[in-house]
């Protein structure tokens, strides 16, 4: 390895046994077996799976470097193997085949609670993280109150985390991630757990992290987030590199790659996974004014948007529906077919069968550019059948629309007509 390349990855793949849990050594008993099948399978070829089994490749011949100090952004749909990639580069899953070298201490938040110990407090968590990256208790000490500050989680800091709520995890995790000065930091998606204010001060974060010469990997699927913190992105789709670019290369080539230019999207059965049944999803489209589909429509006429699923099974509490970006990944609005209590009495219980949920963004909601739907279905709230960042893309043509008489373009997503009154004081 370069002594200026902090990460070297060379023909990576990652294979799982479909509906197979990850297998882990419970106990020393566990271990000696699993040690001595692993001795057994040297003499097999591992890329040649036993006839009439089931496996996917979630990564499959990834190559690439990184240099010391870059920050390295790493996009692609669900499924595509970003997380799956930062896992084997963390060491919390072997590859299939291939190798990676990491140089440096490495600080990974994954997922929300990595690296603790659920019975431990925050206090005795901050230093067992801080001894598993090889610092001394004084170098720790030196960090701890920026650690917590940042975490602003002391008032519950000698609390055992797993009495934490999903975001005091993702604050203190995040805080000792950053602040404990990792030569590699490894950052998922897991940001998108905490609140507004958290996640642009832990973006604030990274930046400081990526500025002062350290090495960042960061999945995300906010474009901004991507463009702003890295210079350069790994665009993988289905276990695979399909480009490596400057990060505003990258964004638009993952934006306008395989999205509908129809404004029409139907799923096949192989990109539905096999966790989302009994929902599955069908079709999903943009319907103008005249009852045409299009991926093209104006703000001043009303916009429907209809999405096509089946159930194999009754279900109950079901919600099926969409969350609306900008091309750029930022936060439009969200909506549910259930948001209204009646609806949502009617349809407590779904039976079996094929379904519509359809609904109706009003005329002149939506200021002109493109857009992308993210399709989303869930059971109150708690269990996640199906979701789809990008299911569908379209354009608004603001035409005619209220205000365009003005020469300048208005910022924003949306352009609401409003009511405005006029008086004459005197």
């Amino acid at each position: 390895m370069d002594k200026d390349t902090s990460i070297i990855v060379k023909g990576i793949s990652k294979r799982y046994r479909i509906g197979v849990a990850q297998e882990r050594a419970d106990t020393l008993r566990d271990l000696i077996t699993s040690s001595g099948q692993r001795i057994g399978s040297i003499f097999r070829k591992k890329s040649e799976p036993k006839a009439g089994i089931d496996y996917i490749w979630a990564l499959k011949d990834v190559s690439f470097e990184v240099k010391q100090g870059q920050a390295l952004g790493i996009i692609g749909r669900n499924g595509a193997g970003k997380s799956t990639l930062l896992k084997v580069l963390s060491r919390v899953t072997d590859p299939t085949e291939g190798y990676g070298e990491l140089r440096g201490r490495v600080g990974s938040l994954l997922e929300v609670g990595t690296g603790f110990h659920p019975e431990l407090s925050g206090r005795e968590n901050i230093f067992l993280n801080g001894a598993i990256l090889g610092m001394h208790r004084k170098e720790i000490e030196a960090r701890f109150d920026e650690i917590v500050d940042f975490s602003e989680v002391g008032q519950f800091i000698d609390t055992p985390v797993k009495r934490y709520s999903s975001g005091m995890y993702l604050r203190l995790a995040f805080a000792v991630a950053a602040h404990l000065e990792p030569e590699i930091l490894v950052v998922d998606e897991v940001l998108a757990v905490g609140d507004a204010d958290f996640q642009r001060k832990c973006l604030g974060k990274m930046g400081d992290v990526a500025s002062a010469g350290r090495t960042v990997l960061f999945v995300s699927h906010n474009m901004s987030a991507i463009q702003r913190l890295t210079q350069e992105s790994i665009v993988l789709d289905k276990g695979t590199v399909l480009l490596r670019a400057p990060s505003n290369e990258a964004v638009d080539f993952y934006l306008n790659r395989g999205l509908s230019k129809l404004g029409e999207r139907y799923w096949e059965a192989d990109e539905v996974p096999a966790a989302s049944a009994p929902f599955r999803p069908l079709a999903i489209r943009i319907v103008d004014k005249n009852g045409v589909v299009s991926d093209s429509v104006r703000s001043v006429d009303p916009i429907t948007l209809e999405i096509d699923y089946q159930l194999e099974q009754e279900v109950t509490g079901l919600r099926v529906g969409f969350y609306l970006f900008t091309t750029r990944g930022e936060p439009v609005f969200t909506s549910f077919d259930t948001d209204s209590s009646e609806l949502f009495a009617e349809h407590t219980s779904r039976a079996k069968g094929v379904y519509t949920s359809r609904c109706v963004i009003p005329a002149n909601t939506m200021n002109e550019g493109r857009f992308f739907l993210g399709l989303n279905a869930s059971s109150y709230g708690i269990r996640r059948y199906f979701q789809d960042e990008q299911a569908l893309s379209f354009s608004v043509d603001a035409s005619g629309a209220p205000g365009t008489h003005w020469p300048e373009a208005r910022p924003g997503a949306v352009r609401p007509v409003l009511n405005w009154e006029i008086e004459k004081k005197a």
